[in-house]
C-alpha cells in the first residue's frame, strides 16, 4: 500500500518513495534549504551588531537605540529632556556612555503613572512646544474635580460634539481615562456661569429679552457677559442671563431718571447736531454717565451751559 504525506515546504500531497522523505521533490528540498540558509544569515545579521555592542563603552545614537531596544529619535529625545547624558565631539559625531544608560535606567525605576500625573521636571526653554505641553499637564495635574463628558451633557444641556470643540477653544483641562474625557468642574462652572450660586438667582433673560431690554445684539451681549462675568445657564440648547447682574451693570434706572439726559432728547431739545453735542460735553465738562450704547448727561449740566450760550452775543 502505497502512504501519502504533505511537502514540508509547498505542502502539497505526494506518494513518498521512503519513510524519511519529506519534499514532494528536489526543487522544494532545494528552496527549503536555500530558505534556512537565510534564515541563519539573517539571525547572524541581527544579533551581530548587539554582540559588537556589549564589547564597546562609547556608543552612537543608533547603537544605543539597538542595546535600548527602541528608535533613534526616541534616545535623541532622552537627550534633550536631560535623562541620558551625551558627549557631543564634532558636529556630526555624538557618543554615549553605556555607564549613563545603565545609570539613567537604575535611577528610575517602573512606577505606575496616573492619569493627568506629569512626569519629572524637563530642561527646556518657556517658549518651547515642550515647555507648552508641561504646562498643559501641570495645569492639568493641579486639577483635582472632573466632570465626566455625560455629566456636562446632563447638568448644561449641550451636545457632545459642542462640548470637546468648547473645551479645546477655550483651554478647558480634559483628562482621558478608558477612552472616556472627563472635564475639569472647576473650569467648567467659571465657563457656564455656575460659579456664582445661582439657586437664589430667579429672573432670567433669553438673549431675545435682553436684546429688547437692553438695545444689544446677541454677539454683544456674549461678549458682555463674559467680560463681566455674569452668572447664565444653559439648557436644551438656550442660553439664561442672569436680570439682577445686568441691571446692575447696565443701569438700566438711570434711563428713564429725570436727572439726565439722553443724547438724542438734546438733540431735539436745543437743535444741535451729534458731533457738536459731543464738543460741548469735551469742553464744558458735562457729566457723561456711559449707559450700553447710549450716552447720558447731567440734566443741570446740560442746561447750565445751554443758558451760558444764550448769553452770549
Amino acid at each position: 500500500m502505497k502512504t501519502t504525506r504533505k511537502c514540508s515546504f509547498c505542502g502539497k500531497s505526494f506518494v513518498t518513495r521512503s519513510g524519511v522523505q519529506k519534499y514532494c521533490s528536489e526543487a522544494c528540498q532545494a528552496e527549503a534549504k536555500r530558505a534556512r540558509t537565510e534564515q541563519k544569515n539573517n539571525l547572524f545579521k541581527t544579533a551581530r551588531p548587539i554582540m559588537e555592542i556589549q564589547h564597546q563603552e562609547y556608543l552612537t545614537f543608533s547603537k544605543a537605540a539597538i542595546l535600548m531596544g527602541c528608535s533613534r529619535q526616541y534616545v535623541y529625545k532622552l537627550v534633550a529632556l536631560g535623562k541620558l547624558k551625551a558627549s557631543r565631539i564634532s558636529n556630526r559625531m555624538a557618543f554615549i556612555r553605556k555607564a549613563d544608560i545603565e545609570r539613567m535606567l537604575e535611577g528610575n525605576p517602573y512606577h505606575r503613572i496616573l492619569p493627568g500625573s506629569t512626569s519629572a521636571q524637563k530642561k527646556f526653554t518657556p517658549s518651547s512646544p515642550l515647555a507648552k505641553k508641561e504646562k498643559r499637564e501641570k495645569e492639568t495635574d493641579e486639577v483635582m474635580d472632573f466632570y465626566s463628558g455625560e455629566e456636562v451633557m446632563l447638568l448644561f444641556k449641550v451636545k457632545q460634539s459642542w462640548l470637546y470643540t468648547t473645551a479645546k477653544r477655550n483651554r478647558i483641562p480634559i483628562c482621558r481615562i478608558a477612552g472616556k474625557n472627563y472635564y475639569s468642574k472647576k473650569h467648567i462652572d467659571e465657563f457656564f456661569g455656575v460659579a456664582v450660586d445661582t439657586s437664589n438667582i430667579t429672573d432670567w433673560l433669553l438673549i431675545e429679552e435682553a436684546e429688547e431690554l437692553f438695545g444689544m445684539k446677541p454677539t454683544a451681549l456674549r461678549a458682555y457677559t463674559h467680560r463681566h462675568k455674569i452668572p447664565t445657564k444653559r439648557e436644551y440648547g438656550r442660553t439664561y442671563y442672569s436680570k439682577s447682574h445686568l441691571n446692575e451693570l447696565r443701569r438700566t434706572d438711570l434711563v428713564n431718571d429725570e436727572r439726565y439726559y439722553t443724547v438724542e432728547q438734546v438733540r431735539q431739545i436745543y437743535g444741535l447736531s451729534s458731533a457738536n453735542i459731543c464738543h460741548i460735553v469735551k469742553v464744558k465738562h458735562i457729566e457723561k454717565i456711559k449707559v450700553g450704547v447710549k450716552n447720558l448727561l447731567l440734566r443741570s449740566d446740560v442746561e447750565r451751559v445751554m443758558a451760558e450760550r444764550e448769553k452770549q452775543p
